[in-house]
């Protein structure tokens, strides 16, 4: 037996093993390493000032006023399969944190035997003979953790399973965001094919009158050609807005976990949904309800731990295992002081060489954790020109809808003394046809336009992590939480 170390000798291990424990691996911090501005530059003018941050709601389309679009995300967010796998995908990041936690804990182990054996005679004749043998026996294991590999590693688990719910918020904005630009896109495609419908009336009306005039020697066959062209025109322009609409409606359909082809879309006029009004001067710091730059965020954090945990297997691994239990050659004397046995035993282990596959995985890491870095940075940005995009978009939609009012009631009285001086044979045809394409085009571009606000609103409510709610209350604008 080794005598003990002398006193002086057990400090100054103690002393060096505190050093080498000081020397061990930390995890860095995830930080993207941007500056980020105060307050997004396409919000509100510079001398209106900044105004209190308010997070968004997260039933932001509720703020629109459309029940059918109500209806349609609750369907979603209980139906939606992507969502369901990426919520499985969390049960499975929670298990793997239970699983690195173990590590963390004593390992111990029990074991009950029982056996007869016999041996052979070296007599001939003579039987051989046979032994009985019981045993229960308890054996425990523990890895000390000296240098913060293992903690390492559940640190990773556990950003990884942050991750996870980061993801699923990825997946039900994305989720939302499709179906309310789905229900958008079918809503003013009908709201196209209405008008395109109204369009080819009026065109077959005009073509009546100008049939009319012919008859009455007043017009040319020049001049019905020339209609009927226009008349073809406008009917040939449903169709597509016909499939748009279908199509829009079968993407709700996997959207809301319904089979395509049984999705309804409620009728809904897209006059009748509420636009919410933008607060002005937004900060940029909401970004932080983005779920992917979160995940981002995460990302990185695992890989800081991942790297940590790499660096930490570099150096010597202490273990430490314990056996006891009891053992005899009969059931009634396990009990018995003499059938009692133990062992317990302290080792050291120390990679010498492996071919630098230990350094080759920390540099691995670092590489990967360096990608992540990068990802974090870009979901920063992306997200900051989204939300600027958005709100540039949304600024100019609500105006150019506004310009297109005026250019279709422009449009709408030029037409109506245009058709009556039509009726009254004091026009050309020429002009005729000029003020009614124009009354088409600027009625078709209100209703692209009306469509493209209501897209450039739910892109804005996605870009800002889920929207906010407008309190009506208030006489300022501002949002409320």
């Amino acid at each position: 037996m080794t005598a003990p170390l002398p006193p002086t000798s057990r400090r100054l291990a103690l002393a060096s093993l505190a050093l080498a424990a000081g020397c061990a691996p930390r995890i860095e911090p995830a930080s993207s390493g941007l500056r980020l501005p105060a307050l997004f530059s396409r919000g509100a003018p510079a001398e209106a000032g900044p105004v209190a941050m308010q997070w968004p709601d997260a039933d932001w389309w509720r703020a629109f006023g459309a029940p059918p679009l109500d209806a349609l995300m609750r369907t979603a967010m209980a139906g939606n399969l992507d969502l369901a796998a990426a919520n499985a995908r969390v049960r499975q990041a929670d298990a793997q944190v239970r699983i690195s936690g173990a590590s963390l804990l004593p390992a111990l182990d029990g074991d009950l035997s029982g056996g007869r054996s016999r041996s052979g005679s070296r007599n001939p004749g003579t039987p051989g003979r046979g032994a009985n043998s019981f045993g229960a026996t308890l054996s425990a294991s523990y890895e000390v953790d000296f240098w913060g590999r293992n903690q390492a590693a559940l640190d990773a688990a556990r950003s990884s399973a942050q991750a996870a719910r980061y993801a699923v918020g990825v997946t039900a904005l994305s989720t939302q965001s499709a179906v309310a630009t789905a229900l958008f896109s079918v809503v003013g495609a009908r709201e196209q094919l209405e008008i395109q419908r109204g369009n080819l009336e009026v065109a077959t009306r005009n073509l009546g009158i100008l049939r009319s005039r012919v008859t009455a020697g007043t017009a040319t066959g020049l001049d019905v050609a020339q209609q009927e062209t226009v008349v073809a025109q406008q009917r040939a322009a449903i169709p597509p807005l016909q499939q748009s609409a279908e199509q829009n409606a079968l993407a709700l359909g996997t959207l809301t976990g319904t089979i395509p082809g049984e999705m309804v879309v409620d009728a809904l006029r897209i006059g009748a949904i509420r636009v919410p009004s933008v607060p002005a001067g937004l900060p940029s710091e909401v970004l932080a309800r983005r779920p992917d730059v979160q995940l981002a965020e995460a990302n990185l954090a695992t890989a800081n731990a991942n790297m940590a945990a790499a660096r930490a297997a570099l150096f010597p691994t202490i273990a430490l295992t314990g056996r006891g239990g009891v053992s005899a050659t009969a059931l009634d004397l396990l009990l018995r002081p003499g059938s009692t046995l133990y062992s317990l035993a302290a080792g050291l282990t120390a990679p010498i060489f492996d071919g630098g596959a230990l350094r080759a995985q920390v540099d691995q890491f670092r590489a990967r954790r360096e990608e992540l870095l990068a990802d974090y940075q870009r979901a920063i940005l992306a997200a900051l020109e989204d939300t600027e995009a958005s709100l540039s978009a949304l600024r100019w939609t609500t105006e150019l809808v506004e310009l297109q009012r005026i250019r279709v009631d422009a449009a709408q009285r030029a037409y109506d003394i245009a058709e009556a001086q039509l009726r009254a044979g004091t026009v050309d045809l020429l002009t005729v046809l000029n003020v009614q394409t124009s009354l088409f085009s600027a009625r078709t571009a209100l209703a692209q336009a009306q469509t493209n606000r209501l897209l450039a609103a739910s892109a804005l409510f996605t870009a800002l992590g889920g929207g906010w709610r407008v309190d009506e209350t208030s006489t300022g604008g501002s949002p409320s939480p």
